[in-house]
This record gives structure tokens, C-alpha cells and sequence, in this order.
């Protein structure tokens, strides 16, 4: 499968390059990913995925 990208939205990439200097922005995403992935291993774990 060939997969595309998208256009390049410049108000988008402005918008990520701040977020990417918020620490309070950051410590949520990290706090985020990290909830997310122990979710999935508990999961795993407890034999709820096949």
C-alpha cells in the first residue's frame, strides 16, 4: 500500500512547535502515553487481549 502525505498545514506545524516548548503540555502527553501504555500491559496481563 502506498500511503500519502498529507498538505502541509502551517498553522498546525506553528501550533506544535509551541506545545513542543510547554512543559505543562508536555508532562500531560508523557503522563498520557505512560497511563495508556500500563492500561494496555494490565490488560495483556489479565488475559483480556487475544
Amino acid at each position: 500500500m502506498v500511503r500519502l502525505a498529507r498538505k502541509i498545514d502551517p498553522k498546525r506545524i506553528a501550533e506544535l512547535k509551541k506545545k513542543i516548548h510547554d512543559n505543562r503540555y508536555l508532562e500531560t502527553a508523557i503522563q498520557r502515553i505512560a497511563q495508556t501504555l500500563t492500561n494496555e500491559l494490565l490488560q495483556q496481563r489479565n488475559g483480556q487481549y487475544s
